[in-house]
C-alpha cells in the first residue's frame, strides 16, 4: 500500500518532525497525467482547489489541468499568485461585494452564479460584460441518490438556484453585463464512473433544453466533480477511462459544447499520507488503544467522515527503556490521537499482526481533505511538518 520511497522518507524522519505530510509529487503527476489522457477533447478539467491547495500541489497539476475552481476570495488570489495566467472558475455560496470585485479586478475567466441576489450584485458591479455560469439544483436521476456519499441536488440547499430562478435570471436588468454562457450543476459526491457519466448526461439535456426554451445559446455545462474515493478499499481508483467513455457519448450528442469537470479529492488524495509514531499502547476493559502523536486536528478526514482511515505499520526495532514495551499483538486495536475527545479516532478495532510504541503509522489517502480542513490550533500541539517528493 505504501510506496518505498514514502516508507523510507517516513522511516528516516527524526521524532521532532513527526507529525509529518509526506506527498508524493511524481505520483501525483502521472496520477493527473494518466486522467487527462481519458478524457475526451472538449472535456476541460479543472482542479477544486479545496481539495489542497499547497502550492507544490497545485504546481504539479498545473501542466494537467485547464485550469483551477475557486470558492473564496482568499482561495482566488492564493491560484492566481501560485499559477499565474491558470484560467480560474470561481463558484461557492455567499459571494461577498469585495470577493466579485477581486474576481473582476484578477479577471476570473468563469463566475458561478448562486442566487438571483449574486446576479444582481455581480451586474452592479461589472463594467464590462462578464461571462457566467448559473449553478442551477437540479434533482440528480432517478436511483442515483441513494448511492450518492453526499447527495446535494434535488433538496432544500444554500448552493445554486431553482430552475425557475435560474430563468428569471435571464430577463433580470443587467443581464447583458452579466452573459449567459452555461449552466453548472455539482449534484452528488462519491460516485462511481457509470453513475456520474449519467449525471453529466442529465445535466447536460436539461441545460440544452433550458438554453433552447430562452433562445440562448450554450457554449459550456459544467457538472462539477463528485468521483469516488475509497477508502475502504485504498487500492482502488475511480474509473476514468469509462467515465472519458461517458462524457464521449455525452459530448456526441452536444455538437459545438464545452463539457467541464472539477475533481479535487480523486486527483490529490492518494499521493499524500499522513505520518507519526506511536506513543503508548493500553488496554482499557479489554480492548487495545494505540495512542499516536498528534491527532485529528491534523487530519480531520476520518472524524469528519466517520470512517476507519487506512494505514500502514512501519516497525521501529530498538526500546531503550528499562521496562516492557506496550505493545498490542494479533488483536484488534483502535488508533486515537492526543486530543481530549472521545471523537479523536483515526480508526476503530483493526486488527493488527503487531503495534508497539514506537512504531511508525502511515495513513495513506491525506493528500486532500486533511490538513487543510482541520482544526489545527486546538490544544495547542506542534503543527506538522510538511514533505514533498518530486
Amino acid at each position: 500500500m505504501i510506496g518505498p520511497r514514502v516508507a523510507a522518507h517516513a522511516r528516516r524522519l527524526p521524532p521532532p518532525a513527526l507529525p509529518a505530510y509526506v506527498y508524493d509529487l511524481a505520483a501525483l503527476d502521472r496520477h493527473a497525467r494518466a486522467v487527462r489522457a481519458e478524457l475526451p477533447e472538449r472535456a476541460e478539467l479543472h482542479y477544486a482547489a479545496k481539495a489542497n491547495p499547497a502550492p507544490e500541489i497545485l504546481r504539479t497539476l498545473a501542466p494537467h489541468v485547464d485550469g483551477f475552481e475557486v470558492s473564496s476570495g482568499g482561495e482566488l488570489a492564493h491560484v492566481r499568485r501560485t499559477v499565474p495566467g491558470a484560467p480560474l472558475a470561481f463558484g461557492g455560496p455567499g459571494k461577498t461585494e469585495a470577493e466579485l470585485r477581486l474576481a473582476l479586478e484578477l479577471g476570473a475567466e468563469r463566475l458561478r452564479v448562486e442566487s438571483a441576489h449574486e446576479f444582481r450584485l455581480l451586474a452592479s458591479l461589472a463594467r464590462t460584460p462578464v461571462d457566467v455560469l448559473l449553478r442551477v439544483n437540479l434533482p440528480l436521476p432517478d436511483g442515483h441518490g441513494e448511492h450518492a456519499a453526499l447527495a446535494m441536488g434535488g433538496r432544500p440547499a444554500p448552493f445554486g438556484l431553482d430552475p425557475d430562478d435560474a430563468a428569471s435570471c435571464l430577463r433580470r436588468p443587467g443581464r447583458h453585463r452579466v452573459r449567459f454562457r452555461g449552466v453548472h450543476a455539482h449534484l452528488a459526491g462519491g460516485l462511481d464512473a457509470v453513475a456520474l457519466a449519467a449525471v453529466a448526461r442529465h445535466v447536460t439535456g436539461w441545460a440544452a433544453e433550458f438554453a433552447g426554451r430562452h433562445g440562448v445559446g450554450l457554449a459550456e455545462v459544467n457538472a462539477g466533480g463528485g468521483m469516488a474515493v475509497d477508502y475502504a478499499r485504498p487500492h482502488a481508483r475511480f474509473d476514468w477511462a469509462a467515465y472519458g467513455h461517458g462524457l464521449r457519448r455525452v459530448l456526441s450528442a452536444h455538437r459545438g459544447l464545452t463539457l467541464r469537470v472539477e475533481p479535487g479529492r480523486s486527483l490529490a488524495a492518494y499521493c499524500g499520507w499522513y505520518v507519526t509514531d506511536v506513543l503508548d499502547v493500553k488496554h482499557s476493559r479489554g480492548e487495545a488503544f494505540a495512542v499516536l502523536r498528534g491527532g485529528t486536528h491534523h487530519m480531520r478526514t476520518p472524524a469528519a467522515k466517520g470512517h476507519d482511515h487506512p494505514f500502514a505499520v512501519l516497525p521501529a526495532e530498538g526500546w531503550a527503556r528499562p521496562w516492557p514495551r506496550p505493545a498490542a499483538h494479533r488483536e484488534p486495536v483502535t488508533l486515537v490521537g492526543q486530543l481530549c475527545t472521545p471523537r479523536d479516532v483515526f480508526a476503530r478495532r483493526v486488527p493488527v499482526d503487531a503495534l508497539r510504541a514506537g512504531d511508525r503509522v502511515a495513513f495513506a489517502l491525506a493528500g486532500a481533505y486533511a490538513w487543510n480542513i482541520s482544526h489545527h490550533d486546538f490544544l495547542m500541539h506542534p503543527p506538522p511538518t510538511f514533505h514533498y517528493l518530486s
